[in-house]
Formats: structure tokens, sequence, C-alpha cells
């Protein structure tokens, strides 16, 4: 991808389902479960950079000793931080006590991070600050077991200030007002009535040190789960640990944000995405199952499981960005629908070359859309099998004619490069552009200079940012005498409020080109139109029913638009010809059939609270507010 987009969390919980001890007999080390978190982690790692946490719950030890262990980084390399300070745990016993390194009991007495449930997470933070306290897992704690929870999630609350009116209505005093912590403080209030519930169930029955054990036991979390969701809107995958040792993730009803998990009879596992639990575990992909939208896989304090429903599910609208360009493309099913995207876009990229496949050289941005380009390479080959078919049906074909029929290719070349090393590590705008332009190099000696056509896919243009400041004017330099640039994705739009790091409007390049349209056309006047109605949608206390902005993006073609991206993007003094072809929102349908939330393509949002960000984040925009919608 030509620019990155900061994005969704990662989670991976493991749940032990024997004693410490059987790995440790099994496997020949007490660091079973660590290595394996840690690669579930490290396999993740795309989904988040800003920072990583893991926490550890044991689940049988006794009073006096801590149960609830936890490390949090906001280094450079916040997992391998993590990991080293536990494994310095392990270094130490086996240096000062080594005939311990093998005893689950006294480990688990005198050991952190040596419990049965894990809980990893991985940060990127879409807006919140980049310091240890906005580091996941998030820790809300008591005396009794029965009421910690241990917090981590990949999501974002469109109704995140309502929550927190409702937990200060409560008589609640929540220590910040993010959706983090509103969140894990809903959970928690359930929880703790739930607490209540089931003592005065039992009290009298019981007295108190073997009621804590009947609570935990009778402890009804899809009841706790429902409670506390019902109220959300956002989408989100949420997982927590109990005290006592039972865990959840819980999914959006829409299943806007993706998890799956696999079980045998040593663990249960559950991760943001399959390729990890194939990494770490050997678990087959038909085995994976994904948690379905409105669902929770809950695990008692037993290592017993299931799936269970905490909301009515709706229409799903799993998240698209998600196969184009997010998750790792290592899932066979994401494989193929990005090589789909590519391959569904052979037409338009012919009509804009005019069929010139001769002088026509084919390439790709690194590194994500390399499978899409693979699509497109495959669309281009049964289009010249086609072509072929055609020619020969003709008859009348001499051995030179045959001969070039038959031995004729696209041009595939490699033509950008990526230094993944380099940084740019300048501050001052002025030299930023410069330094940018250092990270990508050019093949050069394959391009014909004013004959050839340069095609190069990229898997999305958010901003154009760099398209415009450095990937447009290296290709010019090769000589081309026009240069196409094509999107897997469709024209970004809308803001997103679910997980990822796209909410202001002015930001996106498609919606600067309406706006340049509407100047053209001496139609501004329903920018102010558009400001309107969005200010009454805030008056009227029945919500937002409408996203108004789709009448601005409504008025032009879709085509219109990507010629006006065009202009934008083309820098000064670019001699090549410039054309900017966009994937439509019905291929993308075509090609991932699963994930059709497709709402900063369409403006069409699969919550309440979609309309009401999109219509504020315009608000914002027109009154020149520097600030997010939700």
């Amino acid at each position: 991808m030509s620019e990155a987009i900061k994005h969704e969390c990662g989670i991976a919980l493991i749940r032990l389902r024997k004693p410490l001890d059987y790995y440790i007999e099994k496997y020949g080390s007490p660091l079973y479960p660590i290595n394996k978190l840690y690669v579930l982690m490290e396999k993740q790692s795309n989904r988040g950079q800003d920072g990583a946490g893991v926490a550890n719950v044991k689940v049988n030890v006794p009073a006096g000793h801590r149960y609830i262990s936890r490390y949090r980084s906001v280094m450079n390399r916040p997992i391998v931080d993590i990991f080293g300070k536990i494994n310095a745990k392990y270094r130490d016993v086996l240096k000062n006590n080594p005939d311990k390194f093998k005893d689950a009991d006294w480990l688990q007495e005198n050991l952190a991070f040596t419990g049965e449930v894990w809980l990893g997470h991985l940060r990127y933070g879409t807006h919140g600050k980049n310091e240890i306290e906005s580091c996941h897992p998030m820790l809300r704690q008591s005396n009794w077991r029965s009421r910690n929870l241990v917090c981590a999630g990949n999501f974002n609350m469109t109704n995140a200030e309502e929550l927190f009116r409702k937990l200060v209505k409560l008589g609640q005093h929540p220590k910040d007002m993010g959706d983090t912590v509103t969140v894990m403080e809903k959970i928690g209030h359930f929880l703790d009535e739930e607490n209540q519930r089931v003592f005065e169930r039992f009290k009298g029955i019981y007295d108190n040190p073997a009621l804590s054990d009947i609570i935990e036991d009778n402890m009804d979390l899809q009841r706790v789960l429902h409670r506390a969701c019902r109220d959300f809107d956002g989408g989100y995958a949420l997982a927590g640990v109990t005290g006592y040792g039972s865990s959840f993730v819980v999914r959006d009803p829409a299943g806007i944000r993706p998890a799956y998990y696999w079980a045998d009879d040593e663990v249960v596992v559950v991760t943001s995405e399959r390729p990890p639990l194939k990494a770490a575990f050997g678990a087959k992909f038909e085995d994976i199952k994904e948690i379905q939208p409105g669902n929770a896989v809950i695990i008692d304090k037993y290592g017993e499981y299931g799936e269970y429903n905490i909301v009515p599910a709706v229409e799903r609208k799993a998240c698209s960005f998600e196969r184009i360009y997010f998750s790792r493309g290592a899932d066979d099913e994401i494989y193929q629908e990005r090589k789909t995207l590519g391959k569904l876009l052979v037409p338009q990229v012919l009509k804009e070359i005019e069929h010139d496949l001769e002088n026509t050289v084919f390439s790709y941005i690194p590194n994500s859309a390399e499978a899409s380009f693979y699509g497109l390479m495959e669309g281009l080959d049964n289009h010249l099998t086609s072509w072929r078919k055609e020619q020969l049906m003709k008859g009348d074909i001499n051995e030179e004619r045959l001969d070039k029929i038959l031995n004729f290719k696209p041009r595939f070349e490699k033509l950008v490069s990526k230094d993944v090393k380099l940084r740019t590590f300048i501050t001052n705008d002025n030299d930023r552009g410069d330094m940018v332009s250092q990270v990508y190099e050019m093949t050069q000696g394959v391009v014909r200079r004013g004959v050839d056509t340069i095609v190069v896919i990229d898997d999305s243009i958010v901003r154009g940012t760099t398209l415009e400041k450095s990937i447009l004017k290296l290709l010019d330099k090769l000589g081309p005498k026009k240069i196409v640039i094509v999107s897997s994705a469709p024209q970004i739009r809308y803001p997103d409020c679910y997980g990822i790091d796209m909410s202001k409007v002015r930001e996106f390049v498609a919606f600067r080109a309406m706006l340049a349209l509407l100047k053209e056309k001496g139609l501004d006047y329903m920018k102010e139109e558009v400001l309107e109605e969005a200010r009454r949608s805030f008056a009227n206390k029945k919500g937002h029913k409408q996203n108004f902005v789709k009448r601005l993006f409504d008025t032009f073609e879709y085509a219109e638009v990507s010629d006006k991206i065009a202009e934008i993007l083309k820098p000064a003094g670019l001699e090549a010809e410039l054309a900017i072809v966009y994937q439509t929102v019905e291929n993308l349908n075509i090609a991932c059939p699963k994930n059709l939330g497709d709402w900063y393509f369409t403006g069409n949002y699969p919550t309440k609270g979609g309309n009401k960000v999109v219509n504020k984040a315009y608000i914002n925009f027109m009154e020149g507010k520097e600030v997010r919608a939700y």
C-alpha cells in the first residue's frame, strides 16, 4: 500500500484446558503457552505496532498469592519487549531454582505468568494517546476474585458519550471518557450485578469462603454480556477474562470486526485472523470457526467452552477492508479474494489503455497489492486466451502471424521496490516529501521512453499524498507516455467509525474531488444545504436516519470523480498523461461476498451511529474543526 492506514487492533486468547504440569510433562517446558501466544501475536503484528499487552490469570491459587499478571509496552518492538520481560522471570528460576523449573505447583505459587488463561493485544491507536495507559489489556480490580475483569479488544463505539453518561447516572465516576474504559466499566457494572444476584440466591446456605466458589460456578456470563452489549453501537471483537478464570470473546451483531476460534482437548484459542492459528497450532483452516455476529465464545473456569448468542444478529456487514488490505494474505480465502479484485479490473484497464497490450508495462505498489496484481495478470492471460482463439478462428493465417499470436505475452514487471529499512525521520514538511521519495525505487531500463504506458495497481487510495508527492514523480522519470494508477478498492468517500483511522472527510482525495466538481459546475450552494440538513439532524430527537453527504456525491458519475482525482493528484511538471481507475463497489461485493461492509465507499453504515458520525464529520469540516466526529 502506498499510504499506510492505522487501523484495527488484534487479539489473541489462549485457555489451557489441562493443568500446567500436563504441558510441562508433554512438551518438556512450562513455556508452552508463552511460546504459543508469542507466535499468535507476532503473526498478527500487522494489526498493531503502536503498543502491545499481555495478561495472565491463574485459576486455582490459594489466597495471598497474586493471580493476575500483566505487562504492556509502547517500545519500538513491544511484543519482543513484553516477552523478553516474561522470559526473564523464567531465566531467574533456571538460574536460582533450577530444580523448580518444572514444578508446576511451585511455579504457580511463586512466579507470575504461569496461569491457565492468556490474553494478548496488539494496538493501533486510531485516536488515543500512544502511551502505556492506553494499551490493552485493561484491568478492573477488586478484592473479590469474581469481580475482577481483564479486558482487551478490537473496537470503536460511536456512542461512547452516551455510554459514559449512563455510567455517571448509575453513580459511577469513570476515570476516562474514551470508549475503552467506558466499555470495560459497562461490562464490569453488570459483572458486579451478576455477582450480587448469585450472592443473594445462595447467601445463608453457604458461609462466605464457600460462597465465593459457589458464585464463580453460577455466574452467567452470557447474561452479563447481553446486558452490557445491548447498548453498544459500533464494531467490536471484545475479549475478557474474569479473576476466577472464565473468559469470553464477543462480536458485534453486524460482524464488522473479525474473530475466529479453534479448540482441541488441550487448548481453546481465539484470534482476529485465521493464519496465526495455523502457524501456532497447525490448525487446518476448515477446522477454524468464525464467531458469528452477535455471538460470544464463552469459556468457563474449568475450560469448557461454547458459542452463545449475546445480542440479535442484524444484516451481516463484515468489514471489506479486512479483505482488501488489513488481514494477512496468507489466509487462502483472502488471497483468492484479492486476486479476484485484480481480475475484475481487467475490462476497465483494457479500456483505459485502448487494448494496447504490446506497449503497456504492468506492475504494482509493494507489498499488499501483490495478490491483486496476480489476479490482474491472470485476468489478462484469460483475455489473451480468448483473443488468440478469435484470431485463429478467422483462419487464413501465415506462419509469421501465427507465431506472433501464440507467443504474444503481456509485460509484467516489478517496477516499484520499497526500502522497508528507510525511515522518514524528518519532521519538517518541506523536507519530508524528499525523504518519502527515497523509500521507493524504480526499476530502470524496462519502460520504453515516449512509447509505453505504465499500469500500476495499488490496493487502495485514501489521501493520495504518497502518489502525488513521490510515486508519480518517480514513475514519470522512467519516461512513459501514460501512467495509469489502478485501485483494487473503490473510492473512499466517507469516514469510518468502527476502528479505522479514517475519520476526517477533508483528508479523502475523493471528497476533495467532489468539492472541486461542485465548484466547477456552479453547485457550491449544495454544501450549505447539506450542512443545514446535517445540523437539523442533531436537533431531531428521533436520531440520524440519513447520511446527507451522499447527496453531494450522488450529483456526479463515478468516472467523473475518478477523473477529477487524477487532476488533483497530478504533480506539477508531470510529463506523462495520468489516469486513475477505481474498482467498482459491485465488483468489490462479487470478490468479497462474505464481507459486504462497504460504508467508507457507499455511505451505507451498518449501525445507527454511522449516520451520526458522517453528518458530524461533515459539520466539522464545514466549520473548520480539526477533530474526529465520535
